[in-house]
């Protein structure tokens, strides 16, 4: 096994086409988990100071540090329930549009769907300013309401698009023998056509949940400082404190992101979303 380290031996014994996969494999996995790893080891630093690349002492100073932030503990809560509120809505809004666009054909239905990726055709923070505008006027700017509305803005693609694709892949026949059994067609979409669908809608919405979690522009030009969240409580550290104390916070965020993909793990895998 050990001769394998060899960069030659291993060349030789796999072959150029596996050697070269092998290579993009891992610059692949070191241009997403080095950032990720590295950011962990700021995390744990008592003492970092550029342009050394390791910390100089290690401990949970920092930790201590932002665990004890009096506005912690309400900015997770807020986000939190965002969260959960915007993935709901966007479920209950979406999945009808989703399935329409799916199944139906009708007049100015490419229009439509070119509608839903207009807000990630254009810079975030022009559309941010000029929605807040708006919302100025319909007493929006500090409110919940007007944070959520912000949030669907930014998700309403992924969970129209996605659940789309598996609503389209799923057999017409299949519909079409539950309604000869008898089923009415709420029925039908309930008993058939959602099961086939899960897989498609559980990524779209855990894509949902975190993008709310994450989003941060919006959140502070419509509901700053009314309303603080993870996303805008990370900003306020990484310009008043170092580097380290943001490590920590990013730790943070990405905690919730875990526990969701690993609740949902069975559905995310590749054969959960394959449609036969």
């Amino acid at each position: 096994m050990f001769k394998y380290l060899n960069p030659k031996r291993f060349y030789h014994a796999v072959g150029k086409k596996a050697f070269l996969e092998f290579l993009l494999s891992i610059v692949f996995l070191g241009f997403f988990y080095l950032p990720l790893i590295y950011s962990g080891i700021l995390a744990f630093a008592n003492k970092y100071q550029y342009p050394s690349i390791m910390p100089e002492e290690f401990g949970f100073n920092w930790w201590k540090f932002i665990l004890s932030r009096d506005n912690l503990l309400g900015s997770i809560f807020n986000s939190l329930i965002i969260a959960i509120l915007v993935t709901v809505l966007s479920l209950l809004i979406c999945l009808p549009a989703s399935y329409a666009l799916a199944r139906y054909k009708f007049k100015g239905k490419s229009l439509v769907m070119l509608s839903y990726l207009l807000t990630n055709a254009f810079p975030k923070m022009c559309l941010y300013v000029s929605i807040a505008i708006v919302f100025y006027k319909l007493n929006l700017m500090g409110t919940y309401v007007g944070v959520i509305i912000i949030h669907l803005i930014n998700t309403i693609m992924y969970m129209v698009r996605l659940p789309m694709g598996a609503f389209s892949k799923i057999h017409k026949e299949q519909e079409e023998a539950a309604r000869d059994m008898g089923a009415s067609k709420f029925q039908t979409f309930r008993d058939v056509t959602l099961p086939l669908a899960i897989p498609s809608i559980a990524i779209s919405s855990i894509f949902t949940f975190l993008l709310s979690l994450e989003e941060s522009q919006g959140t502070m030009v419509v509901g700053f400082p009314q309303i603080s969240t993870m996303a805008t409580e990370m900003y306020a550290v990484i310009m008043d404190f170092p580097v380290t104390a943001g490590a920590v916070f990013s730790m943070l965020l990405i905690i919730p992101g875990l526990i969701v993909i690993f609740a949902f793990r069975k559905y995310i895998s590749a054969d959960a979303i394959s449609i036969k």
